[in-house]
């Protein structure tokens, strides 16, 4: 199998944490081609879409440790046609970029790619959550999102809490994510301007959020592997900042999925399939759902740490499985074909 991954460069990653390289070493220690290349590598020639890629060199012996994978993989570069690959494997961080996208368009067809492009498209930023969200279900905490500061303000006066989380639309890994409070109403006008408006009087989408009880003790980050959970950890904030992202400051510990947890995986793991989401991290507060991360989701080595375990090789068998279905579905019609030109 050959496999790229679309993802942020490889000066990026975090040699003992980053669950794309974890991914990586996977499939070399399997032994499949590896490539990866970054949404500003991909180009055109001759009308055929190829990126300019760092092949991983294939080793004898992979290191056991992440670092040391990383510290002694060779890589070389090569410009190669996607198409040819068996899997693109998104991995590159929010916000989505629509004109990788439409490269991508011309080899769907041809390629596995995990995530789908059009379950991207529709659930790349914090607005995909309101699809699990009608008048019987309880699941996402009450959000408003707009860019009319006078309408958040009202919100914001009108909630039966003290509190309210407000975030950007595209953020990640716990980027401006504040909490705000009723009894400093003075700043949050003030507060508005800096997210809504833009220097060139452009203006940006907010979301605000209800503030749910017990988020002060942090929140659970759940994959999701089609459709069902593989893994799970609770996130708990640093002593000076009230996000639980790991990239803020805060730790993990292990957890066991509660009742209403299940529950709600269990809701939601068929539209995540049916778009083609096959590869998805959550957050959940108090049972409720607060982000859906379609991009380059994390948390696997984390969870390693902590239970012992390796979940990227359930996250390549599954990969591999797809690709084998792929093919068997092409060659059974290639035999059908030939079965109707020889009739």
């Amino acid at each position: 199998m050959n496999i790229c991954f679309l993802m942020y460069p490889w000066e990026q990653i975090d040699p003992e944490n980053d669950t794309s390289l974890a991914l990586i070493k996977e499939c070399t220690k399997r032994g499949h081609g590896v490539a990866l290349c970054s949404p500003a590598n991909l180009t055109i020639r001759n009308s055929v879409t190829n990126a300019f890629c760092q092949v991983v060199g294939r080793m004898e012996k992979v290191p056991a440790t992440l670092k040391s994978f990383y510290n002694k993989a060779q890589l070389r570069e090569e410009m190669l046609p996607l198409a040819g690959f068996d899997v693109l494997f998104m991995r590159a961080n929010p916000p989505l970029d629509p004109i990788m996208l439409n490269f991508l368009d011309s080899v769907k067809d041809d390629v596995f790619i995990i995530n789908s492009l059009q379950g991207m498209r529709e659930a790349n930023n914090k607005l995909y959550t309101a699809a699990f969200g009608d008048s019987h279900s309880n699941i996402i905490p009450a959000t408003h999102v707009s860019k009319n500061k006078s309408y958040l303000v009202k919100q914001i006066k009108e909630s039966k809490s003290e509190k309210m989380i407000l975030k950007p639309l595209n953020g990640f890994g716990g980027s401006g994510v504040i909490l705000i409070e009723k009894s400093a109403m003075s700043n949050i006008k003030s507060l508005l301007d800096f997210y809504v408006t833009n220097a060139d009087g452009s203006s940006n989408y907010v979301i605000l959020q209800e503030y749910i009880e017990g988020a002060d003790q942090g929140d659970v980050r759940i994959l999701l592997l089609n459709g069902e959970p593989i893994g799970a950890m609770r996130r708990i904030p640093g002593s000076e900042d009230h996000r639980s992202n790991v990239t803020a400051g805060g730790s993990v510990a292990k957890h066991q999925l509660t009742k209403a947890e299940k529950a709600l995986c269990k809701q939601i793991g068929p539209k995540l399939v049916n778009d083609g989401l096959y590869f998805v991290g959550i957050d959940v507060i108090g049972g409720k759902l607060v982000e859906v991360n379609v991009m380059s989701p994390g948390g696997i080595t984390y969870m390693n740490k902590v239970y012992k375990t390796r979940l990227e090789s359930k996250v390549i068998d599954f990969i591999e499985s797809k690709v084998i279905d792929k093919l068997q579905a092409f060659d059974r019609r290639s035999r059908l074909r030939k079965t109707v030109e020889d009739a």
